[in-house]
């Protein structure tokens, strides 16, 4: 697997793994509302830079 592929998809699920956090604490209401902001700003740049990674990326095997 290359490996800007695995950093990609890495990044993914850190994205992922922030954007579950947001939703979570945004439903229980247990953290500070300029916290969620930027868990979640954080998690959607990691998760779409990660899909981006993955997408640019050739496939080299071959």
């Amino acid at each position: 697997m290359n490996m800007k592929r695995t950093f990609g998809a890495i990044l993914t699920v850190l994205g992922i793994i922030g954007l579950i956090y947001t939703g979570a604490s945004i439903i229980q209401r247990s953290s500070n509302a300029s916290t969620l902001i930027v868990v979640g700003i954080i998690g959607i740049l990691f998760f779409f830079s990660g899909i981006a990674l993955i997408k640019r990326t050739a496939d080299d095997a071959g």
